[in-house]
């Protein structure tokens, strides 16, 4: 009896290891999930660089960026060999974080999915807010970005809803009620009554 209970309890743990390996951390390129690390931009005037060796060494990075008495934040990213830099707005829930699962842009908050290489809504709450593009160049080691172009993307992107009005978000199952976890609750941004209720 005794024979038979040790495989099974053996595979369990093999089993209950894997899961916690597979969950846990900082993911690869190989489907896992990477969270993103914030750095610093060098502003200088209109100009803002990030070095391009921090986007290669943490796949995924977030920078924010003060212009038009607004914070906005960016994401610049590797994805297999090509850089990207997007706005990194989730307007609904007011995420600015993501991370990347494979060619996958997952918001941190509400877990709406976008294409890494286009940045088109895939599934969830905020599909209807693609993460707008900036365009750049390379120099001296720097990913170079003009602060217009950062100003239009992030407007793009808070701006895509063709309403005008933020969709409610999945999570509330259609009734004005958060019915997931986590939903409504953030430390750093309140939500806005139209996502929430009252």
């Amino acid at each position: 009896m005794l024979k038979k209970i040790i495989p099974v309890l053996v595979l369990l743990s093999l089993i209950l290891v894997s899961s916690i390996v597979a969950c846990s951390g900082n993911g690869t390129q190989n489907g896992q999930r990477i969270e993103a690390t914030w750095i610093e931009p060098q502003v200088v005037g209109e100009i803002i660089s990030i070095p391009i060796s921090a986007v290669e060494n943490y796949t995924i990075t977030h920078f924010d960026f003060r212009a038009q008495d607004n914070d906005m934040t960016f994401m610049a990213y590797d994805l297999n060999g090509e850089i990207y830099v997007r706005a990194n707005i989730c307007p609904p829930c007011h995420s600015i974080g993501f991370s990347l699962d494979g060619d996958i842009l997952v918001c941190d908050r509400c877990a709406t999915t976008f294409k890494a290489q286009t940045g088109a809504g895939i599934s969830g709450a905020c599909v209807n807010y693609p993460k707008a593009s900036v365009p750049y160049e390379v120099a001296d080691g720097n990913i170079v970005m003009n602060s217009t172009d950062l100003i239009t993307a992030y407007q793009d992107t808070v701006n895509a809803t063709q309403s005008g009005e933020a969709p409610t978000p999945s999570c509330h199952g259609g009734s004005g009620t958060p019915t997931a976890p986590g939903c409504c609750s953030s430390a750093d941004k309140p939500r806005p009554p139209s996502c929430c209720g009252p």
